[in-house]
C-alpha cells in the first residue's frame, strides 16, 4: 500500500488562505448595501395652504336632506 505524499500540503494550505481571504474581501467591495435614508432639510418651504392653518368641520349629517 503507498504511502500519502504530504509534501505539498504546507504550500498549498499557505497560499489557499490568503487567496481565500483576497476573494472574500474582493466580494464584499463589489456588494451593494442599502444607504441610510437621507435627512429631511429644515430650511425647505412648505406651500402656504388656507386649509393646513385652520380646522375644518363638516356640519350637515349624511341623514340629514342637503340644502342648496
Amino acid at each position: 500500500m503507498p504511502q500519502l505524499d504530504t509534501s505539498t500540503w504546507f504550500i498549498t494550505i499557505t497560499t489557499m488562505l490568503p487567496t481565500l481571504y483576497l476573494i472574500t474581501q474582493l466580494k464584499l467591495l463589489s456588494t451593494g448595501y442599502y444607504k441610510p435614508p437621507s435627512q429631511k432639510n429644515p430650511n425647505k418651504q412648505t406651500p402656504n395652504n388656507h386649509w393646513q392653518l385652520k380646522w375644518t368641520k363638516i356640519y350637515l349629517l349624511y341623514s340629514q336632506p342637503q340644502r342648496f
